[in-house]
């Protein structure tokens, strides 16, 4: 079967002063890390809503560090199932995404 897996991602920004500098540096060094081998990959800046404010937020900057999150699709074919499919997303995307934090978000069969 085949599968569309939504992952997110949090990557860390530094010496970043304005929110459209940090999501510049962080699609950039997502391109550097999935390309070319992972080219395939869509990219996405992930968006969040505070809960006390309800203010929708692209990215965080403290200390010009900014914690950007992403989201990323990938296309899973012949997988077993969905748990399959999943860790192979996760292990083709963690390999180019060190030490960053993925979580699945969505799996859409089609």
């Amino acid at each position: 079967m085949n599968y569309k897996i939504n992952l997110e991602a949090a990557l860390i920004v530094k010496d970043v002063k304005e929110e459209k500098d940090a999501i510049a540096v962080a699609l950039s060094e997502s391109g550097k890390k999935l390309n070319p081998k992972l080219k395939y990959v869509e990219v996405n800046i992930k968006e969040s809503t505070c809960e006390t404010c309800k203010k929708k937020n692209e990215v965080l900057i403290i200390a010009n560090t900014a914690l950007v999150g992403l989201s990323l699709d990938i296309k899973i074919y012949n997988a077993e199932s969905k748990e399959h499919a999943s860790r192979i997303a996760r292990s083709v995307i963690g390999k180019a995404f060190k030490n960053i934090p993925l979580k699945i978000n969505d799996i859409i069969q089609f």
